[in-house]
């Protein structure tokens, strides 16, 4: 089963990071990524000034599963607007380009990722989903 949470420890988040090409972020707050006992990935992630920088989604080294990246990813925008942050950066090698793009950032014309704002992004109710027919 697949869970997603944040990183209590700066050790584990240490031994997570060398077990992925994540370089440890000492003061990055983290999220983990797990199918049962099996590590998939890490995201660490900054919040400053009234914004937040992620710095990478990294798979477990030996791992591929775009799915629970995609789904720790958007994890870590929705505490991000829980925290009321409204305006996420992402660094243009935090991950790969279509996962980058998959979780919600599009590229601006000088190559790097626009800023994301979360403003209404968790928003939607589930009914206001629902098929008309």
């Amino acid at each position: 089963m697949l869970e997603i949470k944040p990183i209590q420890s700066k050790e584990i988040q240490k031994s997570l990071c060398a077990l992925s090409s994540a370089e440890y972020q000492d003061d990055a707050f983290a999220y983990s990524a797990y199918d049962g006992e099996i590590f998939l990935g890490i995201s660490q992630f900054f919040i400053e000034d009234g914004y937040a920088k992620i710095v990478n989604l990294s798979y477990a080294d030996g791992t591929s599963d775009f799915e629970a990246m995609f789904i720790m990813g958007r994890a870590v925008l929705n505490f991000l607007d829980l925290c009321h942050v409204k305006t996420v950066r992402i660094d243009k090698d935090a991950a790969d380009a279509r996962l980058i793009r998959a979780i919600g950032f599009s590229e601006s014309e000088n190559g790097e990722y626009a800023p994301l704002s979360l403003t209404g992004m968790f928003e939607a109710k589930c009914s206001d989903h629902h098929k008309t027919n």
